[in-house]
């Protein structure tokens, strides 16, 4: 790198140090003092210059060991990383290893013997860069000169003559300049995706599927491949037809006109597979030659429009330059058949000649810098020469013209006013007022009829042949390596199955050579149309589908306003960029609307098969932007918008600790929140943050992917603290985000809580009062064989494959109910017993079980039996306990449930309150199977069902000879007189359930409501036993909401 004598105010590059070699691997000049780099950044040198270099030199001396410490060991004697490059790079990266820099936890945690004793130098070689592979292309002979030669392609000699014929030179212009204005924008587009970060192999494909993600991405991937394998039979068709002229000129047939295409168009494909196998660097050189071929081409024929024509060539239709040829050729003469559009979707095809640059994407130095400039600029050439080429053919050709010179010329008569006179107007149609040959006769020449027109213009034909044999090879060519190396890409993300045998390159370029062999019979296959102009509007659809595309990749990456949107081609606009998204779309109907229908149709299918297949692959799309951003949108919009009845649903946090400790409770609660509302499963993990900090960071994304992989869509959120309590508080009073908040809490019911400590009997009814205070409904859910299998974990925990601590352990540390007899002991000989291990509770329900059969795990997974849901609803807590069942009832795996309402009433106004009931819900709307009012809810309970509680309730009976705050939760004998009613009432009910609901499927009960001080822990929990403590009876779910309705009989 030379040093420069620029003035501060002359930006320039940034120097490096004398020490430092430059990309030769001289060392490069030191840079003078206080320059200013390209960043405005002033360098200091760290050696002395000038006049007063003794001085400074005699200083540096005595600092000698101090400066070399700082200039050379910076950065390398500590566990702190500099800034690099390699530090960024994709760990699949393959011009560059990936390098790692310290974690937060090897910067912030105490230093330990490994780390202190390790140096960077050790990781000196992790990102080194890797010699390039294969050879790599600047921005000329990789996409300027492709493009150039695809957007000319077959176009250009072969049916530009017949385009200005059908179209008139007006609406030919309008067709290129349409073409021109939607090419132009999508590169726009295109260039300012392809600059927001390395773009390696794939072209449109790569930049579509990581702005919008796999699923459009995989979709065009395929369409965009097929586009370019049938443009090389459309290509090859071209050379054909040309090839089968020049053999009929000569009296030379195989076969016929058509067999005769695709004999010659067989054998040069099967060149153009020779040619691309032997590798890339032949295939650009071969490029070269035919672009130069091309413009000489070119150049021949704008030479043979200023010479004067003969009679013959006359007689087929060129005059020369003529003013009245020209305005008689400026409007359009569609043939039968043709219009506006089907002539646009025919020279449509020359424009997808702008991603030829971009489709070998991966063979470029700077694909950044190369993409847009080689496309711009090959956009501008061809366009100018498309519109310049039209008006050339316009003003020195006729429409139509026998070819014959007796025709024209019967006597002497001026060759030119014969013609001009005798030729027809801007259509077929308005010619009926001019007498000449081809009223009578057919007409074989002509801008209308002559294929080969190019030819009797051109000075020398032979350059024209020659041009036409090299724009269609060359665009051949190009494709033939387009839809491979696309294809390869799509096959290398891994997007579609039984996609891989084509992923794999051979040589140190990577090529796809079987996807070579892929293309060849695709583009085989079309060329036994042997037609081009049935070819063109096929690939048209296809084509204009991928820009749309990518214009739209443009706007949604703008839209998303990620700060990773940072491209530096900064000429686009994200409305333009849907403007062109839409025209693309538009004009796609426009050309062909049943083959728009088919084109979208099949990226629908394709798109919705991705989404279904759900591949595990993140590119940080702009899709996944945007969906946040409307999430946050609308979460904050939802702030100014009221609460309101009829938009309530059940918001759930579900106190289950790890969600596959406790499947059956997650599982039933997804049944409420299926798709519709909130479901957030906490887990408190007792204990201090540095001890459980690892736990807490490494399991949340394990168990957010148990609760995708059983399909619920729900929320993972743990939390550390120091009680059960505390950390049950933290996430009622945290979890949610504005009105995206739960507002009912569910729980398991504590059926160990006869044999656990007090102070965790005090902490669990303080949770239900905790979510009181906090305004939550309360739900609490009893499976008779338990909810928790976390005694089943443990056993493979104990064997060595994992470490749980007895912290993790949270809400419904139930005693192992779960498996059958030989688990209901705690005797650890007979957990040892149990030989093989599982790994979580979803392998429990598989049948890799210790032992007998879990029936809680899979409880509410299978669709329920026919049968009836019974809510006891016996008070008015806003309706939540019966909003609840009635959303069951809408599953599917509740639907052959009925419910069945039980309510309290008078035994002398039984049918009354029956009707009133019954009258309520229909208003309500909730399909009611059946009202039953229970009369004698308040009589007194059987002595057995008494002596039954008093078995229960007497060990927690507060003695005299005891302090209440040595034994706190312990019931006094005035609470128990005071609370003798409601203790009766709750007695009674569990009689009644027994007699009632003792055939139903699930069972709801409005939940006891434990006043503060007046009814203590063990007392609660005492009526909670005798509510549902019951192996006879079906699952209970003791619900209460917070007093607010959340039903309404108003529209």
């Amino acid at each position: 790198m030379e040093s420069t004598n620029e003035t501060p105010d002359q930006p320039s590059q940034l120097e490096v140090p004398k020490t430092a070699p430059d990309e030769t691997g001289e060392p490069t000049p030191h840079p003078s003092p206080q320059k200013t780099s390209r960043f405005k950044v002033k360098i200091v040198d760290e050696l002395p210059t000038g006049t007063h270099a003794k001085d400074r030199m005699s200083m540096m001396e005595k600092c000698d060991n101090f400066n070399d410490s700082m200039h050379v060991t910076f950065g390398q004697n500590t566990h702190e990383a500099v800034p690099s490059i390699a530090y960024y790079r994709n760990i699949f990266s393959t011009t560059a290893e990936a390098k790692r820099r310290p974690t937060l936890a090897e910067l912030h945690e105490p230093k330990r013997m490994d780390l202190e004793n390790s140096s960077p130098e050790e990781d000196q070689e992790i990102g080194k860069v890797v010699q390039g592979v294969g050879n790599k292309f600047g921005w000329i002979k990789g996409v300027l000169v492709r493009c150039l030669l695809n957007i000319w392609g077959v176009m250009l000699f072969l049916r530009l003559t017949w385009i200005t014929g059908q179209a008139g030179v007006g609406c030919a212009t309008i067709i290129i300049l349409m073409s021109t204005v939607v090419t132009v924008l999508t590169t726009l587009s295109m260039s300012a995706i392809c600059t927001n970060g390395q773009v390696k192999g794939g072209g449109a494909y790569y930049m579509i599927s990581r702005s919008l993600g796999p699923e459009f991405g995989g979709s065009i991937g395929l369409i965009f491949s097929l586009a370019n394998a049938v443009a090389v039979s459309m290509y090859v068709v071209g050379f054909s037809e040309t090839t089968r002229d020049l053999l009929h000129d000569h009296n030379l047939i195989m076969v016929d006109e058509i067999n005769d295409v695709r004999i010659i168009g067989v054998i040069t494909l099967i060149v153009c597979l020779g040619i691309t196998m032997i590798g890339m660097a032949w295939e650009a050189r071969a490029q070269l030659i035919l672009l130069v071929i091309l413009i000489c081409s070119i150049i021949v024929l704008i030479i043979g429009s200023i010479i004067p024509p003969t009679q013959e060539e006359i007689a087929k239709g060129f005059v020369g330059y003529d003013v009245t040829t020209f305005k008689n050729n400026f409007g359009p003469g569609y043939t039968e058949g043709e219009s506006f559009f089907s002539i646009f979707s025919i020279f449509f095809p020359a424009a997808t000649g702008i991603l030829a640059g971009a489709n070998i994407s991966g063979d470029l130095r700077d694909a950044q810098k190369a993409i847009p400039k080689g496309t711009l600029l090959a956009i501008l050439i061809t366009s100018i020469v498309y519109i310049g080429l039209v008006w050339l053919l316009g003003a020195v050709m006729v429409r139509e013209a026998t070819g014959s010179v007796a025709d024209y010329f019967p006597s002497v008569i001026n060759a030119s006013m014969a013609l001009t006179t005798s030729m027809p107007g801007p259509s077929l149609a308005s010619a009926t007022n001019t007498t000449g040959p081809c009223q009578i006769q057919l007409c074989k020449y002509g801008l209308l009829w002559d294929l080969q027109a190019a030819y009797v213009i051109s000075a020398f034909a032979p350059f024209i042949i020659a041009g036409i044999f090299a724009a269609t090879l060359s665009s051949a060519l190009a494709s033939l390596v387009s839809a491979p190396k696309v294809f390869q890409a799509v096959c290398k993300d891994n997007v579609f199955p039984k996609t891989q045998f084509f992923a794999k390159g051979v040589g140190p370029a990577d090529e796809p050579k079987r996807a070579y062999f892929l293309t060849f019979f695709i583009a085989l296959g079309f060329i036994a149309l042997g037609e081009l102009n049935a070819i063109a509007p096929i690939i048209s659809n296809f084509f204009l589908a991928s820009y749309a595309l990518i214009n739209f990749s443009c706007f949604s990456a703008s839209l998303s306003k990620t700060p990773g949107w940072r491209p530096a081609f900064k000429y686009y606009n994200k409305w333009v960029a849907l403007l062109a998204a839409v025209i693309c779309i538009a004009v796609m109907f426009l050309i062909n609307w049943y083959a728009a229908c088919i084109t979208a149709g099949l990226i629908a299918a394709l798109y919705i098969y991705v989404s279904h297949k759900n591949p595990e692959i993140n590119w940080g799309s702009s899709t996944q932007a945007l969906t946040y951003k409307q999430a946050l949108q609308c979460t904050v919009k939802l702030l100014s918008i009221p609460e309101h009845t009829k938009t309530f649903r059940p918001q759930c946090l579900v106190l289950s600790g790890t969600p596959d400790c406790r499947p059956a409770l997650v599982h039933f609660v997804s049944h409420i929140t299926k798709n519709t509302s909130l479901l957030v499963c906490g887990n408190v993990i007792v204990g201090n943050q540095e001890e459980n900090l690892e736990q807490l960071t490494s399991t949340s994304k394990d168990y957010t992917n148990w609760l995708l992989k059983q399909k619920i869509k729900g929320f993972y959120s743990p939390v550390i603290s120091t009680s059960l309590r505390t950390g049950a508080q933290s996430l009622l009073q945290l979890i949610g985000l504005g009105k995206i908040k739960p507002n009912t809490v569910f729980l398991g019911f504590k059926s160990n809580w006869q044999k656990d400590t007090s102070s965790s009997v005090v902490d669990y009814v303080g949770i239900i009062h905790d979510a009181f205070d906090l305004n939550y409904g309360v739900a609490i859910l009893r499976f008779p064989q338990g909810l928790d299998v976390s005694a089943a974990l443990n056993q493979q925990l104990q064997n060595g494959k994992k470490s749980q601590k007895p912290s993790e352990l949270t809400i419904d540390e139930a005693e192992p109910l779960i498996l059958e007899e030989s688990w209901e002991s705690k005797d650890s000989e007979k957990r040892k017993s149990i030989e093989k291990p599982v790994q979580d509770s979803t392998a429990l329900m598989r049948g890799h079980k210790p032992g007998s059969v879990i029936r809680s795990v899979n409880a509410f997974q299978e669709k329920q039996a026919k049968g009836t849901i019974d809510v006891w609803w016996l008070f008015d807590d806003g309706g939540l306990t019966l909003l609840i069942p009635h959303i069951l009832t809408l599953r599917r795996q509740w639907e052959r449930c009925k419910l069945r309402v039980f309510a309290g009433g008078k035994k002398d106004q039984i049918e009354k309150e029956k009707i009133s009931m019954a009258s309520m819900l229909s208003k309500f709307r909730i399909d009611c199977h059946s009202v039953e009012i229970i009369p004698d809810i308040g009589k007194k309970p059987t002595d057995v069902s008494l002596e039954a509680f008093e078995a229960v309730v007497n060990p927690w009976m507060l003695h005299k000879d005891q302090d209440k705050k040595d034994f706190p939760g312990y019931i006094t004998n005035e609470e128990r007189k005071n609370l003798k009613e409601k203790t009766y009432r709750n007695i009674r009910l569990r009689e009644l359930l027994f007699k009632h609901s003792m055939d139903a499927r699930l069972i709801f009960l409005t939940l006891p409501m434990p006043r503060k001080e007046a009814c203590s822990a063990y007392m609660y929990m005492s009526w909670l036993e005798t509510l549902c403590n019951a192996k006879e009876l079906p699952p209970i779910v003791l619900m209460r909401g917070n007093q607010t309705s959340v039903l309404t009989y108003y529209s």
